[in-house]
């Protein structure tokens, strides 16, 4: 087996402790083994990523699908140190924001829509729910893309949803105006150290056939739990002044926890304040 497809059958074997056949004829291996061995990396060396570079990837990440050619997704490349010094300041759990030597701030933005219907003198009746959804989507696909195009030149990356716990200072801080909004940031750096595969949810569960099947769900998620607990275990139980200490503590575990707790319930009236009608 070639190298690259090796690579695609080991990395797949370690996320879904499923062997997965790779042809002998298929092309594309190089970056389907990127794609299959991702990784998150939160710790970094101190060598600068070019300028030239990054713009680079910046363009094959806003080469992702746009719906209808919408286009509605914005990078917003954060380098001043005093302003990822304050963004890091938000999100203290997480030191790796400042110690990466460039943040990332994906936009949906849905201002130009409206602008181009003032522009060329037509009504503009899409003001609703889906105008945000789309920008959204869109600007995950932008993040998604730059992730595979990032790590394809050998650069490690981490996604930062919790952003979206300050949205409104982070929007204040990157002078967002309305109908922009920032859906995730991302830390991006030359890896300082390897990082290991995180175990995903089988196939089983998540892809379906013909229709949605859900089948024997909790015997499908115990034996995820007892798989990456064997291969990745947590460090710590949630909250075990409230919850207690579980004998067994798995992934789906962890997730009930997390959850148990509100998550950006403000989230909504912020993005209203930025000018969406979410009806």
């Amino acid at each position: 087996m070639p190298d690259s497809a090796q690579a695609i059958h080991d990395a797949l074997l370690a996320r879904f402790g499923e062997s997965f056949p790779v042809p002998a004829d298929l092309g594309g291996t190089a970056e389907l083994a990127t794609i299959a061995s991702h990784r998150v990396h939160r710790r970094y060396t101190d060598r600068a990523v070019a300028p030239d570079l990054l713009r680079l990837l910046c363009a094959c990440a806003l080469s992702a699908p746009s719906k209808s050619d919408l286009q509605q997704a914005d990078i917003l490349i954060v380098r001043d140190k005093s302003r990822r010094e304050a963004i890091a300041a938000l999100l203290p759990e997480m030191p790796w924001v400042i110690q990466a030597p460039v943040f990332l701030v994906f936009l949906a933005n849905a201002r130009r829509l409206p602008f181009f219907a003032q522009t060329h003198g037509t009504p503009f009746p899409n003001d609703h729910l889906d105008l945000f959804f789309n920008a959204s989507v869109d600007a995950a696909l932008v993040l998604a893309t730059f992730l595979r195009a990032a790590e394809a030149a050998g650069l490690g990356c981490c996604p930062i949803s919790v952003i979206r716990d300050h949205a409104a200072t982070v929007s204040d801080m990157l002078a967002l105006p309305d109908k922009v909004i920032p859906i995730a940031g991302m830390c991006v750096g030359w890896p300082a150290e390897p990082s290991g595969i995180t175990p995903r949810l089988p196939l089983d569960i998540t892809v379906h056939k013909e229709t949605y099947k859900e089948g024997n769900l909790a015997a499908g998620i115990d034996g995820y739990d007892r798989r990456r607990a064997a291969l990745r275990p947590f460090r710590n139980q949630r909250e075990p002044e409230r919850f207690g200490h579980a004998a067994f503590y798995g992934w789906s575990e962890d997730k009930a926890r997390q959850y148990a707790n509100p998550a950006r319930a403000d989230f909504g009236a912020f993005v209203r304040a930025k000018g969406f009608c979410l009806d």
